[in-house]
């Protein structure tokens, strides 16, 4: 009798980070439940991209709607198209306006409710080292507390490990592994401006060309007409 493979839910947005990972633990020998989420943020083009990720490494997807809780909160580039984009290096004091407010908490939470109602051995989170300086909610001492957290919430019931294996990595490293690993990067979306092309000028956008560069790697990305060079 075949043994069953353990199962891992990933928090899928059809980027490089997540793409990455989901390959990574297919690689280990994991099943995959890719789950992404409609939050209403303007680059829904996102979830196209993770639909056409998920078939390429067959894995099951599903997307979870939470576009009513994305109209709640206001302030958010992402979220309010009153809010503008700001473009220049990711790593800039005004990309905080890309913030959304507990973003990962909630949807790390609804993983892991799945995942312990589906039996799987990990819930993993692509956050890596270059979002510590923006994003609380990608930092190390986030990940320890969602873990205190996702335990006491289920004590005894199946509890899923929280893993952040990149969570130290940067994001050229992040790369180097993608492509080692034989990642699709092509079919990953990373800007935040919801066009039809990347507009590789928003901090997102300018993180993934220079991660490309950084690693030796061909950037597969179609970008806008009229990028200006910035790395």
């Amino acid at each position: 009798m075949t043994p069953t493979r353990p199962l891992a839910v990933i928090v899928f947005s059809g980027g490089m980070d997540s793409t990455t990972l989901a390959a990574h633990y297919q690689w280990l020998g994991y099943d995959l439940l890719l789950i992404s989420f409609d939050y209403g943020q303007r680059h829904v083009r996102e979830l196209e991209a993770a639909r056409q990720v998920a078939a390429h490494l067959n894995a099951e997807h599903h997307v979870v709607d939470l576009s009513g809780v994305g109209r709640l909160m206001p302030g958010s580039a992402l979220t309010d198209r009153t809010v503008d984009v700001p473009h220049g290096h990711y790593a800039a004091e005004s990309m905080r306006a890309t913030v959304v407010p507990n973003r990962n908490a909630i949807m790390a939470n609804i993983a892991a409710g799945i995942a312990s109602a589906r039996g799987a051995a990990v819930v993993a989170l692509g956050i890596h080292a270059g979002d510590h300086a923006i994003y609380p909610d990608c930092r190390p001492a986030f990940r320890e507390a969602l873990q205190q957290s996702v335990t006491a919430a289920l004590d005894g019931f199946p509890t899923p490990v929280i893993e952040t294996p990149y969570i130290h990595f940067s994001k050229t490293d992040i790369a180097r592994r993608g492509s080692e690993l034989g990642v699709p990067f092509a079919l990953t979306w990373s800007c935040y401006q919801g066009g039809p092309l990347h507009c590789g000028r928003c901090g997102t956008c300018v993180e993934r060309r220079e991660a490309f560069n950084d690693a030796g790697l061909t950037d597969p990305t179609t970008y806008a007409p009229a990028v200006e060079e910035t790395v």
